[in-house]
C-alpha cells in the first residue's frame, strides 16, 4: 500500500506474522484465518501479556497491581422523564374484550 502526501510517498508495509482476519490460515489448514487459528492465538497473545503484567508488577514489588479495581456502583436514582416505576410490573387488566358484530 502506498500513501503519498503532496511530493513524498510512504510504502506501507503490513506485518506478514499478523494474518488478516479473511485471509487463509497461515497454518495451511486452507481455512479463513478467523475459522481456523485466531481463538488460539489470542490466547497466547492474552497468556503473553498477563506473564508481562505479573512480572511487571512482581518487579515492582506491588502486590495491588494485581487487583482489579471494583466495578462501579449501579445509578439508584430513576430519570425523571420516565416516570414512576410499577413495583408489580405489568399488570392484567380487568377490561373486558369486546366481541360482537359491528
Amino acid at each position: 500500500m502506498t500513501v503519498e502526501y503532496g511530493w513524498e510517498q510512504e510504502v506501507i508495509v503490513p506485518d506478514p506474522a499478523a494474518p488478516g482476519r479473511n485471509n487463509p490460515c497461515h497454518c495451511g489448514s486452507g481455512k479463513k484465518y478467523k475459522n481456523c487459528c485466531l481463538d488460539k492465538d489470542d490466547a497466547k497473545a492474552r497468556k503473553a501479556r498477563a506473564q508481562a503484567e505479573a512480572a511487571a508488577a512482581k518487579e515492582a514489588g506491588s502486590a495491588e497491581a494485581l487487583k482489579t479495581p471494583p466495578p462501579a456502583p449501579k445509578q439508584s436514582t430513576r430519570p425523571p422523564w420516565k416516570g414512576p416505576q410499577n413495583p408489580r410490573g405489568f399488570q392484567r387488566l380487568n377490561i373486558p374484550r369486546r366481541s360482537g358484530g359491528s
